[in-house]
């Protein structure tokens, strides 16, 4: 039996106290909390450690477009009460969608074992010990929580561990931050003819804008509606549409900027640190860790490696899950995390099987570098169509009905689509150079 509670989008009331807030905060959080990832914070520490204050202009400048396509996906969710994957097979070319699908599940892959990989080397910093365990022991951790934890108690597990984000603004406040010197990077974009430069900045877009947050805030909205007696899709319900959207605006754009300010503050930490001591060569989010030690002290290191193994902890999961949301809708499988293993077998089978293989990425022979490289290249090409389709999904009528997406939200959104298009060509074109 549900627990009756209040229900945020019908009673905004539900969520002004301090102990309905995590109610109100759902999706959007834990999506920008996720894409503060293990690999995440590597690039965010490389950008801080090579250019300093000059590159944090970007945080600013990515903020309002991935705030702006994350209210889009849910959107699509909340209003069709299907998925992105869904929609895609409903609605457009057979074609399209197992190309988007396949490409999602290699990059998503890749990317889980990047960020079990320096969970573990984060561990291995602080306690010492093998490595490759605490990689394998994180990795079935992760994949039980999804498979056989009931979905409230998982989500707010996800929730309690978008916390961890915090330590990294603990580590803003032990560094001597040259405040000017700050405003200045962040309020007057600086542009640059290096090519190193040009190609951070796409990694940066690549980072904040990703495929799999989509198809999760997506699939997470759908899986809060049906949990939910109290709500319908808005289609079907267009009288819940108000309340609806003004809870999805107001969670996007909370979680959104959550990220954003978590990844600002590992950039600054770096800029102040590393940077100014010449350490700027950071290929991994353990390796600005363990940078930190010696310039910032025991303390900032600390801390600094306590936050990527949380980050990792929340990655992980909507990694895996986004793969197995966008498999399952595209294959026709029971899905959704809400279910028990037995009535989703395969969906929860593709989840152990990218967790498993992100697992096989750590022991290969692969360069983890340049596979977390290849990773972002497939999820900037990934993303532009999808994008695309996003953005035609959300002008019909006959998917969106009353709720099509207009006037300003859908300005930036064609906005972000054209920036990450620019971002792709950009980032092939330096890697060419």
């Amino acid at each position: 039996m549900l627990k009756k509670t209040r229900d945020p989008e019908k009673d905004p009331a539900a969520g002004t106290s301090k102990s309905k807030l995590l109610s109100v905060l759902g999706p959007g959080l834990i999506t920008g909390a996720a894409d503060d990832d293990p690999s995440g914070i590597a690039t965010y520490s490389q950008a801080g450690a090579q250019f300093g204050f000059a590159i944090t202009w970007t945080m600013l400048f990515s903020y309002p477009l991935m705030a702006a396509i994350q209210e889009i996906s849910a959107r699509i969710g909340r209003t069709t009460g299907h998925g992105i994957a869904t929609n895609l097979r409903t609605y457009y070319p057979p074609w399209i969608l197992p190309a988007i699908v396949a490409l999602l599940f290699i990059a998503n892959t890749i990317n889980i074992g990047a960020d079990l990989g320096a969970m573990g080397d984060a561990v291995g910093l602080l306690i010492g010990g093998k490595v490759a365990l605490y990689v394998v022991l994180f990795a079935i951790f992760s994949a039980c929580l999804q498979i056989f934890l009931q979905y409230t108690r998982y989500v707010s597990v996800l929730k309690w561990l978008t916390f961890s984000l915090f330590a990294y603004f603990g580590t803003v406040m032990v560094v001597k931050i040259p405040y000017a010197e700050l405003a200045r990077g962040l309020f007057i974009p600086t542009f640059s003819a290096d090519t190193a430069f040009w190609t951070t900045v796409v990694a940066i877009l690549g980072t904040t804008i990703s495929p799999y947050l989509f198809f999760w805030q997506a699939s997470q909205e759908v899986e809060d509606e049906r949990e939910s007696a109290s709500r319908q899709p808005l289609v079907d319900a267009p009288e819940q549409s108000k309340g609806a959207i003004h809870r999805i605006r107001w969670d996007t754009y909370v979680g959104m900027g959550f990220s954003s300010l978590v990844a600002l503050a590992i950039m600054v930490t770096t800029a102040a640190t590393l940077h100014v001591a010449g350490k700027t060569d950071i290929q991994t989010s353990a390796e600005a860790a363990e940078a930190l030690k010696p310039i910032a002290g025991q303390f900032a290191f600390t801390i600094f490696a306590l936050g990527i193994i949380g980050t990792g902890l929340l990655a992980i999961p909507v990694l895996a899950g986004s793969a197995a949301y966008a498999l399952g809708e595209a294959r026709k499988w029971p899905i959704g995390l809400a279910r028990k293993p037995k009535e989703a077998k395969a969906f929860y089978a593709t989840i152990a099987a990218a967790t498993l293989i992100g697992i096989l990425v750590d022991f290969s022979p692969i360069d983890p570098i340049k596979a977390l490289f290849w990773s972002a290249v497939i999820n900037g090409i990934v993303s532009v169509p999808v994008m695309v389709m996003m953005m035609l999904m959300t002008a019909r009528t006959d998917i969106m009905k009353k709720n099509t997406v207009k006037g300003p939200l859908c300005w930036i959104g064609w906005l972000a689509t054209a920036v990450m298009a620019a971002a792709v060509i950009g980032m092939i074109v330096t890697s060419l150079l």
